[in-house]
């Protein structure tokens, strides 16, 4: 699960399901998506219409998914990579400095280094243990504090929460849009992210030598070589929430690694699970919503067809709206 996804708890009968990764324009997802058999979603979409698209593009900061959470929970309209996660984490952890702040997530990652070009690895492949994380916590954290970086904890290994005023409405890239992706493009820029591209540089110099990195070097595992700031910004003053959406994030790891085959899979296991749970409900006369994102849309399906207008709807061709995505 991507660090957004902890911005509030979820409520326990939500009626909005976000789809992360439903298209995806990657080689081995577009071959796999004219194969895929999606019943319960083709009777789905026949129920509800088309209620609003998000359109961008995939070089956006924040991926449709990230603006379609955003959205259902009522968040200000927020800059392009702006939406700020980490400080509504921080607040929902009641951590000092939550409400008036600057945050970030700070998470330990690795960059591969090719021939022409270097690749964020999926940071969920490290398989970053406690330990691990607090020992480089602990390594780090002097450097961080000089630039008046305040670094935080978190339950998921590998993923710190950090405040400081250098984060305050600084674009950065969601790790969503940087996986398996030249670093170039997607790298902070901006004149206040100086200090965070110093940063990096000298953590990824800590880092070559650290202990944690020999021991995982002896098990052949990834080493620990960089970090990734992302959800930056502050929290809303006043934020009453609505209820939070239901986001399945299955379709993700297939997706990020463009893995056609496992991509059709989990796609297959979410239209016999969840969507088919969403088909019953609006049969039932629940007003659901569904929101389906891709690399550039993600697109918002609310409300109820008549009869009338179901039957004169043709069965939607559900490989042309994940394609149109």
């Amino acid at each position: 699960m991507s660090p957004s996804a902890d911005a509030h708890p979820a409520s326990s009968s939500p009626l909005h399901l976000i789809v992360p990764f439903a298209g995806r324009g990657t080689p081995a997802c577009q071959a796999a998506l004219p194969g895929l058999k999606l019943p319960n979603l083709a009777a789905l979409l026949a129920r509800l219409p088309e209620a609003a698209a998000d359109v961008h593009d995939e070089h956006s900061l924040t991926p449709p998914h990230e603006r379609a959470r955003a959205a259902a929970l009522g968040l200000p309209p927020a800059a392009d990579g702006t939406l700020p996660w980490a400080a509504l984490a921080a607040r929902r952890a009641g951590l000092p400095g939550a409400t008036d702040q600057a945050w970030a997530w700070v998470t330990l990652c690795h960059w591969q280094a090719g021939m022409s070009e270097v690749v964020l690895i999926d940071p969920l492949h490290l398989g970053v243990q406690p330990a691990e994380s607090q020992a480089l916590l602990a390594a780090v954290r002097p450097f961080f504090e000089e630039d008046e970086i305040h670094l935080f904890t978190t339950d998921a290994p590998g993923t710190w929460l950090a405040s400081g005023p250098v984060f305050d409405a600084l674009p950065t890239a969601s790790l969503d849009r940087a996986i398996g992706q030249p670093l170039d493009a997607w790298l902070p820029m901006a004149d206040g992210a100086r200090t965070l591209r110093r940063l990096q540089n000298e953590m990824q110099m800590l880092l070559y030598n650290h202990p944690v990195n020999d021991a995982r070097g002896d098990r052949r595992q990834l080493l620990v070589n960089s970090l990734w700031f992302s959800g930056t910004g502050r929290a809303p003053l006043v934020h009453a929430p609505a209820a939070e959406p239901a986001v399945d994030e299955r379709l993700r790891p297939a997706a990020l690694d463009d893995h056609g085959e496992a991509w059709a899979a989990a796609w297959a296991a979410l239209d016999a699970g969840p969507i088919a749970q969403w088909l019953a409900r609006s049969r039932a006369g629940e007003p659901v919503t569904l929101t389906l994102c891709g690399d550039r849309t993600a697109r918002r399906y609310q409300g109820q067809r008549g009869l009338l207008q179901r039957w004169l709807q043709r069965t939607p061709d559900v490989a042309a709206v994940l394609g149109s995505l």
